[in-house]
């Protein structure tokens, strides 16, 4: 697979118009600001890319349950956790999404690729499953705009496909046993498949942050102002396998350091002087001990030093680590974009995009609909110097959906108010960030006098 997140500042010359991601672009009082490479940016640059073989191919789960099915894609064995994801389009942003590393990723819409791929509509600079499985795909896309099809991108990132596949028969059976390993590759290995998968390791096991994260800091917006001039608060982003769409969204808001998530806090605080901490989505096990701990321990230590932490999907789940409660693997996961979160202030619903395998422990009733294998977190204490509350919850299944931090410039939530792809239901939570930074900004004199500021 191509890994174009190692380096993952990989910087252009200057932007080039239909490609690459430049999120300082469009930002009152930034010049030049840095360009990173879009996953589809390869098929720009691709010459003729050769069809799929259609090849017979067989997916087996962990159970022994067998598909057969046609190959596509790159012509590899695949391998690592099976989940699906429920949405009737955005596959282009669930392909390119660092929160499937590790995973073989199911299209339960029984069409994919209809529209292709387009430039500057990635969510990363590479393909993060390991391998995709769809019910038909489409081979010529329908769209204007496209690129290139499914099966050229996943050629061009070294990541197999396999379709043919019944997949509502294949979810259903997700749904019944919970999240299982799998591989598939050609039928005429099917041998060796069964002997792969038989020395199988979750994926949960690897530091997959420390896969998908950034290698160094960079700033992406210097010098951002608000509509009368004056410098936007700095926010230091730590990236646990952020997506794209975030990063627009907090630099429309902040002048934003993209932080990777082995990157300390007294390292960020030396090197940037932020007003403002924030995390990311990302894979794998938030309890794992690599680089998932390091950004927790940073969190922790940013929220006790007074400064605002906002905390998405695995930054939720690292900030409930920090409050002391365990996180969980999850049945099936949730996964989609129709997921309805209730804030229990409000009352309101919100329809979300949401992509994790783990929750975090409600406080009162523990555990809610837990993996059969019974993965869990040792119970931890409240290292964060604060209370909390649970803000959100699931409406489906109760699970803890966000936490805000009793005294403190503080929450976080499981889903996605970037949405890409996904409802725009939750966008305004960047707002009531921006709203708690702004309010503490003039507070945190620190920061601001190790930066010069005025």
């Amino acid at each position: 697979m191509i890994n174009n997140r190692v380096p993952a500042v990989l910087m252009m010359s200057r932007s080039t118009p239909g490609r690459g991601f430049t999120p300082g672009a469009d930002i009152l009082g930034v010049k030049d600001p840095p360009s990173f490479v879009d996953a589809a940016d390869i098929l720009i640059d691709s010459k003729k890319l050769q069809p799929s073989s259609l090849e017979p191919g067989i997916l087996i789960l962990a159970d022994g349950t067998r598909f057969k099915g046609q190959l596509f894609g790159a012509e590899t064995i695949a391998m690592g956790e099976l989940v699906f994801t429920t949405g009737m389009c955005g596959y282009q942003e669930s392909l390119t999404d660092p929160s499937f590393a590790g995973q073989v990723l199911t299209f339960t819409w029984p069409l994919l690729g209809n529209y292709g791929i387009h430039a500057c509509g990635s969510e990363s600079s590479s393909i993060w499953p390991r391998g995709v499985v769809c019910r038909e795909l489409m081979k010529i896309p329908d769209h204007r705009d496209s690129v290139g099809s499914v099966h050229d991108f996943l050629l061009s990132h070294g990541v197999p496909g396999i379709e043919g596949i019944d997949t509502r028969a294949l979810t259903r059976r997700v749904r019944e046993h919970g999240t299982v390993l799998c591989v598939f590759g050609p039928l005429e290995k099917e041998q060796e498949l069964y002997e792969i998968l038989e020395n199988l390791s979750p994926p949960d096991l690897s530091d997959l942050v420390a896969e998908v994260t950034c290698s160094e800091s960079v700033i992406l917006n210097e010098g951002a102002t608000d509509i009368d001039g004056a410098p936007l608060p700095r926010l230091a982003a730590i990236d646990c396998g952020i997506k794209f769409n975030i990063l627009r969204e907090l630099c429309s808001r902040f002048e934003v350091v993209w932080c990777p998530a082995h990157m300390n806090f007294d390292q960020i605080i030396e090197q940037w002087s932020p007003d403002a901490f924030f995390s990311s989505n990302g894979p794998g096990d938030p309890a794992h001990p690599g680089s998932a701990t390091i950004a927790r321990e940073t969190l922790a230590s940013a929220v006790r030093a007074d400064f605002p932490v906002m905390g998405i999907c695995l930054g939720h789940q690292l900030m409930g680590l920090a409050a002391g409660l365990r996180t969980y693997k999850l049945r099936y996961g949730h996964r989609g974009a129709n997921q309805p979160v209730m804030d229990l202030e409000s009352k309101r619903v919100y329809i979300t995009s949401q992509n994790h395998g783990f929750a975090v422990e409600d406080p009162e009733k523990g555990m809610l609909a837990p993996h059969p294998s019974g993965a869990c977190s040792e119970k931890g204490t409240n290292v964060l110097g604060a209370d909390f509350k649970v803000r959100y919850i699931n409406a489906n299944d109760g699970t803890v959906e966000g936490l805000d931090l009793v005294g403190k410039s503080s929450f976080t939530v499981q889903f996605h108010p970037e949405a890409r792809p996904g409802p725009l239901d939750a966008a305004p939570l960047f707002d009531r960030f921006s709203e708690i930074v702004n309010k503490k900004v003039p507070q945190n004199k620190i920061a601001r006098m190790l930066r010069g500021d005025n």
